[in-house]
């Protein structure tokens, strides 16, 4: 699945010649990644292109004349929707051409140079687990460098990744995105522009059941059982009086395997529960906090007149989904490096017989979208898993239509197929294609 990339803005440059270039800000999950030149991707582009040949998107053309802004706006999205294809395809993430540049660009868009340094690694215990890395480290390299430190079996990095969390008042944590493998996360730490934010260790999945595949690993299982923990002080999780009780009494006896098995039936646990947000349901304005995972979205709403509401959206029941951002940025070489400020999440659900958009307002959009895709492609591998001869489609993620709209841009689009229903879907809708596993 594609990749949350997108380019909101570009800016012209005196280069030193006397003549003018353009720079491009890409941002990743809503957070600034880098600044780049069309000439720096269309050589990038030029390396790839000779390993993997035509498997790679198109890359947007070179102009010898002076481009009109219609013509600029058009490579602007065009550089947009390749960074969001190339990385579609598993083989093109794991080249050394495509880590080395995105590497070197990191490095180069916040000043930082290649050196030994110290990085603090936040577990979910509150304990920091300080190592010793390069600021060029991958995030896929520093969660090796911390799996050996804690003793984390290899074969089982894929269920945890490097988060970056951001702690607030009374102890409260706030998840603020999933670092990609190819992220430096000594570099997005001190990029992200945000006051009290670690680098934090966490599980990354969201089928609470596959908790399973880690309990012969003492490490890992000392990891789900520390989160475990936290997403109960935290509240993310919600045991009724009688649970809790029956795992206070398990975590004075050691019992980590008995207390995670009886935190598979605990509310929301290994859900991960995002910041207060408002959406438009049941009306606009309304307050709501989701908490995400075990193929459904749980939102608990604040009506109007101060009343709650909970309502549930089945992933099964979901049709598609898209990131927008609403907004503008005005100072690229301020503060100003992250998205988040205007986002929204809209989705469409089959609800009495018909289908309607939802909309959530959140900072934390990008994030959101992440958890709907890693449901998606969890669901995919298990059916997979139970049904061996059988052909598993999912949707190809179509190009995002214009929105015109001032001062508004859709940013990413997710496309699945929908349950079986009496209701009669336009074709433009069903875009669907097939796609290999390992493409998820």
């Amino acid at each position: 699945m594609k990749m949350h990339f997108c380019i909101p803005v570009s800016q012209q440059r005196p280069d030193a010649l006397g003549g003018r270039y353009v720079l491009y800000s890409v941002y990743l999950d809503g957070y600034l990644f880098c600044r780049v030149r069309y000439s720096q991707l269309h050589r990038w582009n030029e390396q790839l292109r000779r390993i993997f040949g035509n498997s790679l998107p198109p890359f947007p053309p070179k102009y010898y004349l002076a481009m009109t802004t219609s013509m600029a706006d058009e490579r602007r999205d065009q550089l947009e929707q390749y960074l969001q294809k190339v990385t579609m395809d598993p083989n093109t993430l794991r080249s050394d051409v495509f880590i080395d540049f995105l590497k070197l660009v990191q490095l180069d868009t916040f000043s930082i140079t290649i050196k030994t340094a110290a990085l603090d690694i936040f577990l979910p215990d509150g304990r920091n687990i300080q190592i010793e890395i390069l600021t060029s480290d991958t995030a896929e390299r520093v969660l090796e460098v911390v799996s050996h430190k804690i003793g984390l079996c290899q074969e089982l990095l894929g269920y945890f990744g490097l988060f970056l969390i951001r702690f607030r008042k009374e102890g409260k944590l706030s998840v603020m995105k999933k670092l990609a493998d190819f992220e430096l996360p000594y570099v997005s730490l001190r990029s992200a522009g945000m006051e009290n934010c670690k680098v934090g260790l966490r599980k990354w999945y969201m089928d609470p059941s596959l908790d399973s595949m880690l309990m012969d690993c003492t490490a890992a299982v000392d990891l789900i059982h520390m989160q475990a923990l936290q997403d109960i002080e935290q509240e993310w999780a919600k045991p009724t009086q009688a649970q809790r009780q029956k795992l206070e009494a398990l975590q004075k006896e050691d019992n980590q395997t008995k207390f995670l098995e009886l935190s598979q039936e605990v509310r929301h646990y290994g859900y991960l529960q995002l910041d207060p947000c408002t959406c438009d349901y049941p009306e606009p304005g309304c307050g709501a906090v989701l908490s995400v995972g075990n193929d459904e979205i749980s939102c608990c709403i604040t009506l109007p007149d101060n009343q709650t509401q909970e309502t549930i959206f089945q992933m099964s029941r979901v049709k598609c989904w898209k990131v927008t951002f609403l907004g503008t940025l005005l100072d690229m070489d301020g503060p100003q490096r992250t998205l988040n400020q205007n986002l929204e999440l809209r989705f469409q659900y089959s609800e009495d017989s018909r289908w309607q958009w939802f909309v959530i307002y959140t900072k934390q959009a990008f994030l959101l979208s992440s958890c709907l895709k890693k449901m998606i492609s969890e669901k995919t591998v298990k059916l997979a898993a139970e049904n061996p001869e059988m052909q598993i489609e999912v949707p190809e993620q179509g190009k995002s239509k214009k929105c015109h709209i001032q001062q508004s841009q859709q940013k990413d689009s997710s496309r699945f197929p929908p349950r079986k229903s009496k209701i009669e879907i336009a074709k433009a809708d069903c875009v669907f294609g097939t796609i290999k596993e390992e493409d998820l």
